[in-house]
């Protein structure tokens, strides 16, 4: 597959595939680019409706100029640990920030969570964060008491009086969990109308169905979190790593 970025053409050919009402991989099969780099471009640039080429062309380009005007002069790109591709990780962080926004967290949050994902640390300080996303104390501020209070991130005081925000293993354990809660409540609610409505009314049927289906979700979740726990803490094999 080749490398480097979308030239116009290529967002050109996008903005077809959109039209034609073509999946992601499809538009991507067609380029020849990974499936995530088409999910990123249209994703950043307007979504699957508002989605333009010239206007992602001019996006990327106005991106691009922004990066080299605050790039601090003589630093160049700072150098990343374990002889990483810096443009790898770059692209990466990306991907990942694209990942969570499909998933319903907003952008601000997404770029918070995939930033500490990737750090080795696991667990970064308000300003690192404003330095290494170049956005506001604010935008921080915000995006770490928002997920602080969806159980994502916790905070912590280092040995300098710091707050430091941490994801570690287990936070995705209880992620799941928290999930399940949720879920399990929705269908609490559910199945309160179905005596609210009748008992052989079919939106009461429906409730009844619908309870039913995500008791079933929540007990499969809460399982399979509390089976896989140990995952979450182990070194994994270079066969896992291989995913044999």
């Amino acid at each position: 597959m080749p490398g480097g970025r979308l030239t116009q053409a290529e967002r050109q050919q996008i903005a077809l595939g959109l039209a034609d009402g073509l999946a992601y991989a499809e538009i991507a099969r067609r380029l020849e680019r990974p499936t995530s780099t088409v999910t990123r471009e249209v994703m950043r640039n307007g979504g699957p409706t508002g989605y333009r080429a010239d206007l992602a062309q001019r996006a990327t380009e106005r991106r691009a100029h922004r990066r080299r005007q605050t790039a601090p002069k003589g630093s160049g790109t700072a150098p990343q640990p374990n002889r990483r591709d810096t443009e790898a990780v770059r692209a990466f962080e990306e991907a990942l920030t694209t990942v969570f926004m499909q998933s319903g967290t907003p952008k601000m949050m997404a770029r918070v969570m995939a930033c500490l994902c990737i750090s080795d640390s696991g667990s970064l300080t308000a300003s690192e964060l404003v330095r290494r996303l170049r956005v506001s104390p604010a935008s921080v501020s915000k995006a770490v008491s928002f997920l602080e209070s969806q159980g994502l991130i916790r905070r912590e005081r280092d040995e300098r009086r710091r707050d430091r925000y941490v994801v570690d293993d287990d936070v995705w354990y209880q992620s799941m969990i928290a999930s399940a809660r949720g879920t399990a409540q929705i269908a609490a609610t559910a199945r309160e109308g179905v005596g609210i409505l009748g008992p052989d009314t079919p939106a009461a049927v429906r409730l009844e169905n619908i309870a039913r289906f995500l008791d079933f979700i929540t007990e499969s979740i809460t399982t399979a979190a509390n089976q896989a726990r140990g995952i979450l803490t182990t070194r994994p094999t270079p066969a896992d790593a291989e995913g044999e």
